[in-house]
């Protein structure tokens, strides 16, 4: 055993590693939480089933889960990227979690990083759940694969930075309560379970401009219709994505 064994090595970690280990912290905290995990796992799941059990909404032609299955994978993007990021960032500002974080060797967009990649943890698990569950009441998805995983980084992308953006402006009980009255409002009029057609025409046009709406139909179009990749709603996704991201980062307060 030499001299120096057990000499200090003073200096960060590699970045990566450091994002490695705040990603897996940020998602143990996020599956372990009461709040986070009923809307991230338990509200999707019991509308899936419910809904497609019971004929509660006319879905149209066909299988009721086939149409509903777009849209609560639309619903769990939302839940984990927007509504829970936003209540546990918010949070986090007020404890001050954030401004010690930030204070240490981890770079702040890399903190940003990781918890990015953390809901990409979530979302993952969220999907092969919903999935199992949705192939088990008869669902028969179809499309390219492909142009599902898009729809859901883009959707991802857009509530992320929409619920960073709410979380580093607002009061954390602002943000609670703001984030929770926009989940329940856009999962009644974002075309998850209630088909945006059964609104009236003048409502229809604003709607579809919505990140939930434009996530739920475009993978409606590929999963249910078989479709192409639907551009229009990538490009209302993306739109939702930079704005949103660009004004987290140019407005989002630490302190």
């Amino acid at each position: 055993m030499s001299a120096g064994t057990y000499t200090p090595r003073p200096g960060a970690a590699p970045l990566p590693r450091m994002i490695a280990a705040q990603t897996a912290l940020e998602t143990r905290m996020l599956l372990r939480n009461g709040e986070q995990l009923l809307l991230t796992v338990i509200i999707p799941t019991l509308l899936l089933v419910l809904f497609s059990a019971v004929d509660i909404v006319d879905t149209g032609s066909g299988a009721s889960v086939d149409f509903l299955a777009p849209g609560i994978l639309a619903l769990a993007v939302m839940s984990t990227a927007f509504t829970g990021q936003a209540i546990a960032t918010g949070f986090e500002r007020r404890y001050g979690v954030l401004k010690r974080l930030g204070a240490s060797p981890l770079p702040r967009w890399a903190l940003m990083t990781a918890k990015t990649l953390s809901v990409l943890v979530t979302e993952v698990l969220q999907v092969l759940l919903l999935t199992v569950i949705a192939l088990t009441l008869g669902w028969s998805p179809q499309g390219n694969p492909l142009s599902v995983l898009l729809l859901l980084v883009l959707g991802t992308a857009a509530f992320s930075g929409l619920g960073l953006l709410m979380a580093g402006t607002l009061k954390a009980e602002a943000t609670l309560a703001a984030a929770n009255l926009v989940f329940l409002l856009l999962l009644v009029g974002g075309g998850v379970i209630v088909p945006l057609d059964k609104f009236p025409d003048a409502v229809q046009s604003v709607l579809g401009l919505l990140p939930i709406s434009a996530l739920s139909e475009g993978l409606r179009d590929v999963l249910q219709n078989g479709a192409s990749m639907p551009w229009a709603q990538a490009g209302i996704l993306a739109v939702w994505a930079v704005l949103g991201l660009g004004a987290a980062a140019k407005f989002f307060r630490w302190e």
